[in-house]
């Protein structure tokens, strides 16, 4: 008979899990969070359904809205869960981007931004805002969870380079974005009837976002066989699969570039002529291509709050007791303001 108490043998069970591949504190590497952000209407639910095996039409997200899927490792082994995340209205919600990042989920949790390549003018101005929000977002998490177990603030902080080689002759030029991220351009079918000046502008700018955050990037649109390869990017990040090895950098191909196997020399200057960039003032590299880059695709002056529909009136949530019940209730409102506006003239002030 084992001389072990039971509060023994759950002791050891917990600690021989933990030696074999928890990533601190109780999180296990069997649950991971995807979070999906980027273009209004560029894809993220149909690439979210696709990986997910789910045969269903694509519904506009409202605002953030959640899912999961369970991935099995071996017969008869528990299954590994991963939690998908998606912000929806393209960068007029930003601040919704907290509440799924949070110390407890971030040591598992990976970004994936989805940009809508035909429209190449809210390209820029999408990825810049969401990629802000959401650094600055992380960073402030990772500030927070550095006082309480700097231990596992320093394993993020190293993490970072992870997909970055040791050797590789651009480490002392890029920025790692603080967890794992991946930028996928959408609608490539669209993309690739672009003039040929303009898809290389697109490619080039990407090529370098990509690599200075040391993010992988990859094309897509309904191509079965393009949906199958973002398919296994997104099961790396949910599942911890065996990550692709494979590069495509030829403009007039999708892109599909694994992290750290891009370079600058390789993506080379930005695209255009000697002359005029010595007339562009930049004080940094990020800011430079920004500059080339907006000078052919030159962003789009509109508020992107007027962009988003009002839920309440949207027919795909409609139910009529509620809406006639909204209906009361705004004419009741109406009505209280016009009376309260007459019983304020009527109010005879002091002199």
């Amino acid at each position: 008979m084992p001389s072990e108490t039971l509060w023994e043998i759950a002791k050891a069970e917990v600690e021989k899990r933990g030696s074999n591949g928890s990533e601190g504190d109780g999180v296990e590497i069997g649950e991971k969070s995807v979070f999906f952000i980027g273009s209004k209407n560029g894809g993220k639910t149909t690439i979210i359904l696709r990986c997910l095996d789910r045969d269903e039409p694509a519904k506009p997200t409202l605002a953030l809205e959640y899912t999961y899927g369970r991935r099995a490792k071996g017969h008869n082994t528990p299954k590994d869960i991963a939690h998908f995340w998606e912000l929806g209205g393209g960068t007029s919600l930003l601040d919704l981007i907290s509440i799924p990042i949070t110390s407890d989920t971030l040591r598992t949790f990976s970004i994936v931004l989805v940009l809508d390549l035909s429209k190449p003018n809210d390209l820029w101005p999408t990825m810049e805002n969401l990629l802000k929000a959401t650094k600055s977002h992380v960073d402030k998490v990772i500030m927070k969870l550095g006082k309480t177990n700097s231990k596992a603030a320093s394993e993020l902080r190293q993490k970072m380079w992870s997909n970055m080689p040791k050797d590789h002759p651009d480490r002392e030029l890029i920025d790692p974005f603080p967890i794992p991220l991946v930028i996928i351009g959408s609608k490539y079918d669209i993309f690739q009837d672009f003039d040929s000046e303009k898809r290389k502008v697109i490619c080039k700018t990407l090529r370098f976002v990509a690599h200075y955050y040391g993010a992988s990037l990859m094309f897509t649109s309904k191509s079965e066989a393009l949906l199958l390869k973002i398919r296994g990017v997104i099961n790396q990040l949910a599942f911890g699969i065996d990550k692709s090895k494979s590069i495509c950098v030829d403009q007039n191909k999708p892109l599909f570039i694994t992290a750290g196997l891009d370079s600058l020399c390789q993506i080379g200057s930005p695209p255009v002529s000697d002359n005029d960039i010595g007339k562009l003032h930049a004080h940094s590299p990020m800011e430079l291509w920004k500059k080339v880059y907006e000078k052919l695709f030159p962003p789009k002056s509109i508020n992107t709050l007027k962009d988003i529909k009002d839920p309440a009136r949207d027919p795909q949530y409609a139910e009529s007791e509620v809406d006639e019940m909204r209906i009361q209730k705004d004419q009741e409102l109406e009505q209280y303001k016009r009376s309260s506006s007459k019983s304020w003239k009527q109010i005879d002030l002091d002199s």
